[in-house]
């Protein structure tokens, strides 16, 4: 039986958040390569291809947008371990010399209506330092 989404632990919001996230990413043209990618020191909860370029994606899905909207909690140290991540991941997958970018997917889950608010931010924010 599907529980209501206030009775869903914060573990069990961000999954779904991430199945969603997947369907509206391959919706929109988007090739999931890998899904949770972990390394050491960090997870990248989205690989995919989009016209070319490689994006790392981080999902990011809250009850309501009461506080703030989901993208603000990725912060500059949340980009960089995303950044050493990314960089891992393209090592180990001969990638490095492919452009890449990284994307988020908010997710609110609207009270009123049911439904998700689902907002793909391409390009969301840039990195300064790759593989420190």
């Amino acid at each position: 039986m599907l529980r209501k989404s206030s009775s869903l632990t914060t573990s069990e919001v961000g999954k779904a958040g991430e199945r969603r996230a997947v369907r509206t990413l391959r919706r929109a043209g988007y090739r999931v390569l890998a899904r949770n990618f972990r390394a050491r020191g960090g997870e990248i909860d989205v690989v995919a291809e989009h016209e070319g370029t490689i994006v790392f994606v981080e999902v990011k899905t809250r009850r309501s947008d009461s506080f703030a909207s989901p993208e603000l909690s990725v912060n500059a140290r949340k980009r960089r371990k995303l950044a050493r991540t990314a960089w891992y991941f393209l090592e180990i997958n001969s990638l490095t010399e492919r452009d890449c970018r990284f994307d988020i997917v908010s997710i609110v889950n609207e009270q009123e209506s049911g439904r998700p608010k689902i907002e793909i931010i391409p390009d969301a924010f840039q990195v300064d330092i790759w593989h420190r």
